[in-house]
């Protein structure tokens, strides 16, 4: 392995991918308890004086994005709708030049009342969580009698201009897998894009269990007994998705299946913890501290520094077939998506 690049450049590491794509948690909190997430009870959240302040988030984006040549800045969670600051961030990030594009992952709720402001201080587009269009289920799978709130939110912002508006959603066996094609007929007749998403091991109860993950194939076939799908001529790149025409086009749904088809790599993301944290990988069990950093009166250049040396290190695949593989200590509402 060679050493890590200098002072200049943009975040690529020893495998020459280059990260373009932030992903910044604001929050480790949610308003949902999503039972492949976290327990009823919910977890420790972090202290106050652990996470990053507004002038802190933004700083470190404008680091990312005016030194190491990031384009794409997504704001997630826990559930991003809940951090107070969050449309003075998207102004300030919105700001930034050259300007990022800026999207956000939200669970829906209260997007409807706030999806307006954020249209206005620049974000250009939403993913929002929906796993099941019944509302017994949804209250089963999140412990929140809310389907209806989600659901305003994903008209809120597509009203507001926040398009293409996609939805994602993660099927469970014995649970939603039967949802597949209900869920794609609700997308294409409100014009919202479909993201099946296979369960990831990043639950908080480390339950997880691959014997029992719906696979990309089960949800193709299943999508099949309804649709017609076909390869997507586009070029994928770096998206997780891979995306099928819907009934010869234009319409398209997209699978992720970070698990069975892992396409690491084409990987293209960093990620910012709420408190502070580089991770080269999602499913990293090491990370960088650059809150420590912050605190400490460190100047741009050293922050975009260690944020180099941080992403030269990734490795080269999650490596959940590995017999090796430890799920990380954190759980995704902690880590951000």
């Amino acid at each position: 392995m060679s050493a890590a690049p200098g002072t200049n450049g943009v975040l690529v590491d020893r495998y020459g991918r280059v990260a373009r794509d932030l992903r910044v948690s604001l929050t480790d909190k949610c308003n949902l308890r999503c039972t492949y997430c976290m327990p009823a009870e919910g977890l420790p959240w972090l202290a106050g004086p652990e996470l990053l302040t507004d002038e802190e988030i933004v700083r470190l984006v404008r680091v990312a994005v005016e030194r190491l040549g990031v384009t794409e800045v997504r704001f997630t969670g826990g559930e991003p709708l809940i951090r107070p600051g969050l449309v003075g961030i998207v102004t300030a990030v919105a700001a930034l030049q050259p300007r990022p594009r800026i999207s956000l992952t939200t669970n829906g709720i209260g997007l409807d009342r706030l999806a307006p402001a954020l249209s206005a201080a620049g974000l250009d587009r939403v993913n929002v969580s929906l796993d099941t269009l019944d509302a017994d289920r949804f209250t089963r799978l999140t412990r929140r009698p809310r389907l209806d709130a989600v659901l305003a939110g994903l008209a809120g912002a597509a009203a507001a201009g926040l398009s293409p508006v996609k939805i994602n959603s993660v099927l469970m066996r014995g649970v939603n897998e039967d949802e597949a094609p209900a869920l794609l007929r609700f997308a294409l007749d409100h014009d919202y894009q479909l993201r099946i998403i296979e369960q990831m091991p990043l639950d908080a109860q480390h339950g997880w269990d691959r014997s029992t993950m719906v696979t990309a194939e089960e949800i193709l076939t299943s999508l099949r007994t309804a649709f017609d799908l076909s390869p997507d001529p586009a070029e994928r790149g770096a998206a997780p998705a891979e995306t099928w025409l819907v009934d010869g086009g234009p319409a398209r749904v997209g699978v992720i299946a970070s698990v069975t088809r892992p396409f690491c790599g084409d990987c293209d993301r960093t990620r910012l913890t709420a408190d502070g944290q580089v991770r080269a990988c999602l499913f990293a069990t090491e990370e960088s501290d650059l809150r420590a950093a912050l605190r400490t009166g460190v100047d741009d250049d050293e922050l975009a520094r260690r944020w180099r040396t941080a992403m030269w290190g990734k490795r080269a695949g999650h490596g959940i077939d590995d017999p090796t593989f430890l799920q990380p200590t954190r759980p995704m509402s902690a880590i951000g998506g």
